[in-house]
């Protein structure tokens, strides 16, 4: 099971800034509020819920999907095809998934920039955990449960650390994948090149 977001691709590629720009943009014209106000909750709701949606949602009952569409709309030229990371993926063994907080229209414009449009068996968006987001278990519970994971033999990939929580709870192993390690029990393994660690692994 892997993460989107500066997960498949490196954060040195910045393509979630854009979409950050987006967001607070999003945030300007639904509250009315400045670019200051608005990128101040932003943060504030990533760090409270998960993602500035589940935010919007709770506290002002946001439509998802128009907010989905439009902070997805970015240039995904940025990215580049990564043919070995495709070959290393397509080596392990069972099903290889991409779980990510983004919706599936984005990540799979994200997969196909990367050149892994072909390899993975499912991707799932927070749209198939109904909008409840990472780190929130019954958001990996949703998901894991709509595409049968048995996570006592799985393995979760991901940059941000708290969304490794739930699935260490759930029996998975976790790797941490970002340019610096975090110490903590629900953190199995660390690396800063996913690359490299792959081919350990195949």
């Amino acid at each position: 099971m892997f993460d989107l977001d500066n997960t498949l691709y490196s954060p040195a590629v910045r393509l979630f800034d854009q979409i950050e720009v987006r967001m607070t943009k999003f945030v300007m014209d639904a509250l009315s509020v400045d670019h200051a106000e608005a990128n101040s909750l932003r943060l504030h709701y990533w760090k409270t819920y998960g993602t500035t949606l589940a935010g919007l949602m709770r506290e002002h009952e946001v439509d998802p999907a128009p907010y989905m569409h439009d902070v997805h709309d970015i240039d995904f030229t940025v990215l580049s095809e990564d043919p070995y990371l495709a070959s290393l993926i397509s080596g392990l063994p069972g099903r290889k998934i991409v779980y990510t907080n983004g919706s599936e229209p984005y990540a799979r414009n994200v997969l196909k920039a990367r050149g892994l449009d072909d390899i993975f068996d499912a991707v799932y968006g927070v749209e198939h955990a109904d909008y409840q987001p990472k780190p929130e278990r019954g958001a990996f519970e949703r998901v894991f449960g709509r595409d049968g994971t048995d996570t006592r033999s799985a393995a979760m990939f991901e940059d941000d650390p708290r969304n490794l929580a739930a699935p260490h709870a759930m029996g998975m192993r976790t790797v941490h994948v970002a340019p610096d390690a975090i110490v903590a029990d629900h953190i199995h393994h660390h690396t800063a090149d996913l690359n490299e660690f792959l081919a350990r692994l195949t």
